[in-house]
């Protein structure tokens, strides 16, 4: 699968220092991470970071909508019943994508 990269290089080990700047529950999110590369802010910003997926979506490994890929320590806290998701080939878009982006919007409001 084709990624950009937006984060400095060793991101995932800085993470386990960052947990008290945690936003959400469940999952890990920052909003201002301070693990993003300048040219990284830049890429979310603009969702340009999203291009590279509309290739695999192309390609035939993603599909147009779907759910999220997670990152391997998010799967592994994934169990029984909620596992089902996994099944499904991870998708460009879903619900937690357009519900965080909707979200964040209107706390800036």
């Amino acid at each position: 699968m084709l990624k950009l990269r937006t984060m400095v290089d060793g991101a995932d080990e800085l993470k386990h220092s960052l947990h008290a700047l945690n936003e959400a529950s469940g999952l890990f999110k920052i909003e201002n991470d301070p693990r993003q590369t300048r040219v990284g802010r830049f890429l979310r910003r603009t969702s340009l970071d999203e291009l590279p997926q509309l290739i695999n979506v192309l390609r035939g490994d993603m599909s147009l909508v779907g759910p999220r890929p997670l990152v391997p320590d998010e799967d592994e806290r994934v169990t029984g019943y909620d596992r089902s998701r996994l099944h499904l080939t991870p998708g460009m878009t879903g619900r937690g994508r357009y519900s965080a982006r909707r979200a964040s919007r209107c706390l800036r409001w």
